[in-house]
């Protein structure tokens, strides 16, 4: 994840309904139907939910996302101001970067988690791993008492 979705647009036979194909699957074989915003939350935060999410803010009156395919229903008078913005939030649905991504926490709601505090090294954490660190004491095979000892 992290890279851009490829969109090609096709229109339906109804002029309400278009499809966008895109070059990865968002639902495996899982047919995934959205008839409103609220559908939407009962399923989770998945690629096709968030999607489908961002798709109703934009105005549409239904989704269906199939594997590589997504289904969009909206009026027909529409189409022209809403194929772009459609299109645009399928295509950066999955990336992490930039001013358009959409799989970042904040594109996503969530508050932005905090790394863990990475652990802190004192001179006497130091010493006590350090004979370990060493790879034996005597009588070791890494010394050359130890190789002796070995052979003899």
């Amino acid at each position: 994840m992290g890279l851009p979705i490829t969109v090609q647009v096709r229109r339906g036979a109804s002029p309400t309904t278009r499809f966008f194909d895109l070059n990865r699957s968002l639902t495996g074989m899982g047919v995934e139907r959205y008839a409103s915003e609220a559908d939407t939350r009962g399923k989770g935060d998945r690629p096709p939910d968030l999607l489908a999410r961002r798709l109703f803010g934009l105005g549409v009156d239904g989704v269906t996302v199939y594997a590589n395919v997504v289904t969009v229903e909206a009026p027909a008078a529409r189409w022209d101001e809403l194929e772009g913005p459609v299109s645009a939030t399928i295509e950066h649905l999955l990336e992490y970067h930039g001013d358009d991504a959409g799989w970042w926490w904040e594109a996503r709601g969530l508050p932005v988690p905090v790394p863990p505090a990475p652990p802190e090294f004192t001179a006497s954490t130091q010493a006590a791993e350090a004979p370990a660190a060493g790879g034996g004491g005597e009588g070791s095979e890494g010394t050359a008492e130890g190789a002796e000892a070995a052979t003899a």
